[in-house]
């Protein structure tokens, strides 16, 4: 995974294909605002694999993760062991 900055999203591949999440900062809060797999992705697990990832580099960096799109939400709902990151 990593994080580009300049469009604001954190980005991973699998087998040639894209999954991102874009985020907009305030100040050390990464709020969360679009997470997508690409459709050869979907049901693969691709985007909860991109969401433990981005826990990880949050984790790593002192960061605060805010969920605002309908899957982050349902992701940390579903990972109650990373709500310490909630801001």
């Amino acid at each position: 995974m990593i994080d580009n900055v300049e469009r604001q999203r954190f980005e991973a591949s699998e087998n040639g294909h894209l999954v991102f999440a874009d985020y907009r900062l305030r100040g050390n809060v990464h709020l969360l605002t679009h997470v997508e797999a690409d459709p050869a992705l979907r049901g693969t697990g691709a985007a909860a694999r991109l969401m433990e990832a981005i826990v990880a580099h949050a984790r790593a960096h002192g960061l605060k993760l805010q969920p605002r799109c309908s899957y982050a939400v349902a992701w940390f709902r579903r990972h109650p062991e990373a709500g310490d990151l909630l801001g």
